[in-house]
């Protein structure tokens, strides 16, 4: 009698095999081992870092996405989760190190904490995706086609939550912002930030599926998916209406402006910005633009304040749009000043106060867990409920006070609400010379510029300030931490981008419509499981 021998790996037919495959989520040898998709991960974060400025090689957000994709074929919910929170730490920690110079390590290591996790709950959806749709859509047209588009879907969900929850929520690292200098740029125009971000993950996911396709013809595919990729990209900017001109003197005063200068300082913001207004009083300009901060006495109750800033609009001859800090009641706002004729005739409210930077939310709460932190934030900034935009004299002007910028509803809105050109006034001051905050905000702006068709004049204390014509186009950049001006005639304009009339319809449509494609593979797979039993 011959020795019962258990072999060590059963055969399967290659069709069979074919099938579990892509059943698993995965074809040409199996999943990658936990540890090889963790590192996979960190690389592609650091990647994806790499794609926004500073280094802004825009390339790289595409390999990036393909790393983290390809890191969660095959992968089980916990090991989704670790992988994702990996790759959001390479990028976020690094992304935003900049914002450790304000309230110090705690604040930053939290916020990249809360955004990882954020990542780490969108590579559970995403490895759900793999394992589920594969099974309840076979065939080419379900992996090649259906399965990237709910992968997209299903990033840019994580992404739209993440921008509004919690407190306001925080939307600076979406993967579509690395594009503001690529040749993808025009498509901010009708697509807006999510949709571009959608498309890129679009391209990659197929892409992916095409390589790890093991039926041949991958050349034919490849083909399409690259035609496709082209195409896209002589696709023109959306051509809003030329509406004249505006004169603007913006100027960068290179002061402190930061948010812990002693007491002691008090009123010298506001003269180091009026003096390095000097060079615009015979420039002939129609208005002139002072960066978030300028001005640390409130004109509106202090009258040494206010004869400075009516000295400067009639040596210019021209209203001074300003940012300060102004107190009405019990409540202190973030305001930018349309000051002309002795007087404050109008004012914009800064709509997205930094949470944990500019106010602390439940500060009962979170108060127990640092105490020094917490208490170093004394002045509560209430979100401003003005509308968006201020008749400057000859335009109709749409506001953004610093993280304003990345606040969707607001930039729509100030189109909605006339606006011909957007002044976009930030104070970068508190985040150091040596990080790459101000460049990132820049190229929001530039986002901006092309999403809404409008010039966006983007002026900060310190820098980086400059002028972005509606096709994304950056003139006048000054250098950083150095008094200076920008004297330019900007352009207005009038209409509305499909970016602005259906973007936020259109992220919604692709974000919902992905969880629920992923829902319903859900529960067919898990019928179709039963029903085999």
């Amino acid at each position: 009698m011959s020795e019962f021998v258990i072999p060590r790996r059963a055969v399967v037919p290659a069709g069979v095999a074919d099938d579990r495959a892509r059943c698993d989520g995965f074809v040409l040898g199996g999943r990658i081992p936990l540890l090889a998709s963790v590192l996979l991960a960190a690389a592609g974060g650091l990647l994806l870092r790499a794609a926004f400025p500073g280094p802004a090689v825009w390339v790289l957000a595409f390999p990036a996405i393909a790393i983290a994709l390809v890191a969660l074929r095959g992968r089980r919910l916990g090991a989704a989760l670790l992988v994702g929170l990996v790759f959001g730490a390479a990028f976020w920690f690094p992304h935003i190190g900049w914002a450790s110079r304000f309230l110090g390590v705690l604040p930053w290591a939290a916020l990249a904490t809360l955004m990882s996790l954020w990542m780490g709950a969108g590579a559970m959806l995403i490895t759900l995706a793999y394992r589920w749709l594969p099974r309840v859509v076979p065939g080419r047209v379900g992996r090649l086609v259906l399965l990237p588009a709910v992968v997209a879907g299903l990033w840019i969900l994580r992404e739209g939550v993440s921008s509004i929850w919690p407190y306001g929520g925080f939307s600076w690292g979406r993967v579509a912002f690395s594009q503001s200098d690529s040749p993808f740029q025009s498509l901010f125009s009708w697509l807006g930030s999510s949709g571009l971000s959608f498309l890129m993950v679009l391209l990659v996911a197929a892409a992916i599926e095409i390589v790890l396709d093991p039926a041949g013809r991958r050349a034919l595919r490849g083909a399409v998916v690259t035609a496709v990729a082209l195409a896209v990209l002589i696709v023109p900017t959306f051509p809003t209406t030329p509406d004249g001109t505006l004169r603007v003197g913006a100027v960068q005063g290179d002061t402190k402006a930061g948010y812990f200068d002693p007491p002691e300082n008090v009123g010298d913001n506001l003269l180091g910005q009026a003096r390095a207004t000097e060079p615009v009083f015979d420039q002939n300009v129609d208005v002139v633009v002072w960066p978030e901060g300028a001005s640390d006495v409130d004109p509106l109750r202090n009258g040494w304040a206010a004869r400075i800033w009516d000295l400067v609009s009639a040596e210019a001859d021209a209203p001074i749009v300003g940012g300060t800090i102004t107190h009405r009641g019990d409540e202190y706002f973030n305001t930018s000043l349309l000051w002309k004729d002795g007087e404050a005739a109008d004012h914009y409210d800064k709509k997205h106060p930094v949470p944990f930077g500019e106010y602390i939310p439940d500060r009962a709460f979170w108060r127990p867990f640092a105490p020094d932190l917490i208490d170093l934030v004394q002045r509560e900034y209430t979100p401003g409920t003005t509308d968006t935009v201020m008749d400057v004299g000859k335009a109709v002007a749409g506001f953004a006070i610093c993280f304003d910028i990345v606040d969707d509803a607001i930039m729509r809105q100030s189109v909605d609400d006339g606006a011909q050109v957007i002044l976009a006034q930030t104070n970068n001051a508190d985040f150091g010379e040596d990080t790459d905050e101000s460049v990132q905000q820049l190229a929001i702006a530039q986002v901006r510029a092309l999403e809404l068709g409008r010039s966006v004049v983007n002026i900060s204390t310190v820098g980086t300030s400059a002028v972005v014509l509606p096709d994304g186009t950056v003139t006048h950049r000054l250098p950083t931490y150095e008094p200076g001006v920008i004297v330019d005639d900007v352009p207005l304009r009038t209409g509305t981008t499909p970016a602005v009339a259906v973007g936020l319809q259109l992220e919604w449509f692709l974000a919902l419509g992905g969880l629920l494609l992923l829902a319903a593979s859900g529960i067919r797979s898990r019928l179709d499981r039963r029903a085999r039993l």
